[in-house]
């Protein structure tokens, strides 16, 4: 996986190249002290990922994601945390507040790696959901259909032009945008709660103010769903418990 890192601050640059370079998988490309310089590169040369921090001079981390490749992961590293929700409306992989912990460094690029790996599967594979039923659903994926049965969906996440269904057992990939497929779904069992976000209430842990909890994922409720979800969803979950 080719990447870049556009950060204006050296001394994360080069903690950057250090964890990266401790694995394999990773090929640095550039490093860029600012977002123009950047997008000047992605415009003549193509990058798998981006180490990309949110409060640069000029063009900032959120405006330049804007405008990347939806081919292109991006990895958000930034000193300020109030920016998570608005970086996961925009597809990001992850987020990494600085400093960046080796450990957590590691696990947001492998889930990159993995992201990538299904993305690639996938790449030219026609819109997937084939069929909704009141207790199933038929996604194609991975040049097969698959029987998935509602209750076993766990959240679904929307990731660039593909989304990625989580059940109990798999991750599935398909081609397919994300209201799309809510939109026929259930609504009394899924809830939107971000742009690229929606999850089965049934499978809800726990919640607060600003994030969901379904197994060991930590989900963000963007500002714009949030009135929805605490409005309709969060009376049915209590209810529920």
């Amino acid at each position: 996986m080719k990447y870049i890192i556009v950060d204006d601050e050296p001394l994360a640059r080069e903690g950057i190249l250090e964890y990266a370079g401790q694995i394999p998988e990773l090929v640095h490309l550039e490093s860029f002290n600012n977002a123009f310089s950047a997008a000047r590169y992605l415009r003549e040369k193509a990058a798998d990922l981006v180490f990309l921090d949110i409060n640069m001079p000029g063009m900032d981390g959120l405006e330049f994601a804007r405008a990347v490749s939806s081919e292109t992961l991006i990895i958000f590293t930034t000193a300020y945390s109030e920016y998570a929700l608005e970086s996961y409306e925009l597809d990001a992989i992850d987020y990494l507040v600085k400093p960046i912990v080796r450990d957590r460094f590691h696990k947001a690029v492998q889930k990159a790696l993995s992201y990538a790996e299904l993305l690639g599967k996938n790449k030219e594979q026609p819109a997937g959901i084939e069929q909704v039923a009141t207790d199933f659903v038929y996604i194609k994926a991975d040049r097969k259909y698959f029987r998935i049965a509602l209750e076993d969906i766990l959240y679904i996440e929307g990731l660039k032009d593909y989304v990625v269904l989580h059940t109990s057992e798999r991750k599935l990939v398909t081609a397919l945008n994300i209201k799309t497929i809510y939109q026929q779904l259930p609504p009394a069992v899924f809830a939107r709660i971000s742009k690229s976000c929606v999850v089965n209430v049934k499978h809800i842990h726990s919640f607060d103010a600003h994030y969901v909890t379904i197994g060991d994922a930590v989900l963000s409720i963007g500002q714009a769903y949030r009135d929805s979800f605490f409005g309709g969803h969060v009376s049915g979950f209590l209810l529920s418990r």
